[in-house]
């Protein structure tokens, strides 16, 4: 039997029919409280549970007569979850800078935002967003070679996420930040900068001796595989130094 005719509408109705139902009551059957001004978010549990298997497990439960209890994610900022649902009833989402750091576990939203904070680095790092990001999040970010930021505003920008999650979490910033800073590339840094940071980690532990000697043994031997590998290589945004010459050719 010959296959039958595909008839293809166009796109672009549909996706703006889809899209007006985005936080729309009309039909809803789920609702949510999201971020910690707890907006009232609608949506459509079908969609969601199909699209999304984050989503799938947590509304998998059977429904009851009428409206269920609000789904509340305190965590979550109300405008990084639109633009998920956007996402995921359009296939498509305008990312912004706040809102971009959450992705509930879809790797082609994920891949869009890290291109998107791949891009915008500086003013990203600075946003709360970043500040508010999980450690798996932050790990494909300081794991890019497209970031473009220099390294040493990169170690910063860590300090600063791991002082956050320590407050929130109530444990020392060294343990907070132990699950990422392992990405950061200290040797990149020239060495009255890593003499600095060292002497800063000693006041506030945020990364292991270990790595800190690490790096000042690519320093030392230059040439040769301690100065190859990923935690030697350059960023899109490095900012050259003298002793790069010695690394893996810049990012191109």
């Amino acid at each position: 039997m010959e296959p039958g005719l595909v008839v293809h509408g166009a796109v672009a109705p549909f996706s703006t029919a889809l899209r007006s139902l985005v936080n729309n009551p009309l039909y809803s059957d789920v609702r949510f409280v999201v971020g910690q001004e707890r907006q009232e978010v609608f949506a459509h549990r079908c969609l969601l549970a199909c699209r999304c298997n984050f989503f799938q497990r947590l509304l998998g439960s059977e429904m009851g007569p009428g409206m269920p209890s609000p789904v509340v994610l305190s965590t979550v900022p109300a405008e990084a979850f639109l633009a998920v649902l956007e996402f995921l009833y359009t296939n498509s989402a305008k990312l912004h800078r706040h809102s971009v750091a959450v992705t509930f576990g879809l790797g082609s939203l994920q891949e869009r935002c890290v291109a998107f904070i791949e891009a915008h680095s500086q003013e990203a790092l600075r946003t709360r967003g970043f500040l508010e990001l999980s450690a798996p999040a932050l790990l494909p970010l300081l794991r890019s070679d497209k970031l473009c930021v220099d390294e040493a505003e990169l170690v910063l920008a860590a300090r600063s996420w791991a002082r956050v999650g320590a407050a929130v979490l109530e444990r020392p910033v060294a343990e907070v930040a132990a699950p990422v800073v392992r990405e950061l590339r200290l040797a990149l840094l020239a060495p009255a900068e890593l003499s600095a940071l060292e002497e800063q980690n000693r006041r506030e532990p945020l990364i292991p001796v270990e790595q800190i000697v690490e790096a000042w043994k690519c320093h030392a031997l230059r040439r040769g595989n301690a100065a190859r590998g990923a935690l030697c290589r350059r960023r899109r945004g490095t900012l050259p130094r003298e002793h790069h010459r010695f690394l893996d050719p810049p990012f191109k």
